[in-house]
């Protein structure tokens, strides 16, 4: 399992984002904290509808079933900073072992009605990334929404909100993934959002976001968007 706030890895070419009118995309704090609940509602909503079977799916993040991403979605709600700190130093200062841990442990102790209460009485939870700011917190939980979601076949975010996402991530946090785009330019067919150089390759900001983020490859996410 890899966490889009870690220190970066090797990257290779997400080159720039920019609106189609080539003007960065930008959105006040006050536009990402009201996108941020919505985002934890909708996903509160979908879970709370789950079979119980489903909690047990594959999601997209490697080694992890659905109720281990909402273990991790949660973690900021039930951690404090000395709990956190112990837990690097337990893990080497590695953040994805910490993290692997801890959502395999709370995974493990919490039934799916705990993990959705937490989400759920923290809809409107303060929490941000450290470096990441409201952008970062949205990121965060649409990116494992669609961890989530994708699998399962379930909705996803608006085109907008998904968006914003690619709008706010900085190129420190797309080096994470070490997409290499090819020298080509994702074109979203449903937002203005515009990521690389070269080429333009029409697809969803959903498409997009699910290739910048290691989800899914180049390829194959070609005319597969639903």
């Amino acid at each position: 399992m890899t966490d889009e706030f870690s220190p970066t890895a090797s990257y290779k070419s997400v080159n720039t984002l920019t609106t189609r009118k080539d003007r960065p995309m930008e959105a006040t704090p006050a536009h990402l904290t009201s996108e941020t609940r919505a985002e934890r509602e909708r996903l509160a909503g979908l879970l709370g509808d789950l079979a119980p079977e489903s909690w047990d799916a594959p999601s997209l993040c490697d080694g992890w079933r659905v109720r281990e991403v909402v273990a991790h979605v949660t973690m900021p709600f039930r951690t404090r900073p000395i709990g956190v700190m112990a837990g690097l130093a337990r893990a080497g200062f590695s953040f994805n072992r910490y993290a692997d841990r801890d959502a395999r442990s709370a995974a493990h102790a919490l039934s799916e009605a705990e993990l959705l209460d937490l989400l759920r009485r923290n809809i409107d939870h303060p929490w941000r990334p450290p470096g990441g700011g409201q952008a970062g917190a949205l990121s965060h939980d649409v990116i494992h929404g669609l961890d989530i979601t994708e699998p399962l076949g379930l909705p996803s975010p608006p085109a907008e909100r998904l968006a914003l996402v690619l709008a706010s991530n900085t190129a420190r946090q797309l080096k994470y993934f070490g997409v290499d785009l090819g020298g080509r330019k994702l074109t979203a067919t449903d937002s203005d959002a515009v990521v690389g150089e070269g080429p333009a390759v029409a697809m969803t900001s959903k498409e997009i976001l699910l290739v910048v983020t290691g989800r899914r490859p180049l390829d194959q996410s070609r005319g597969t968007d639903r």
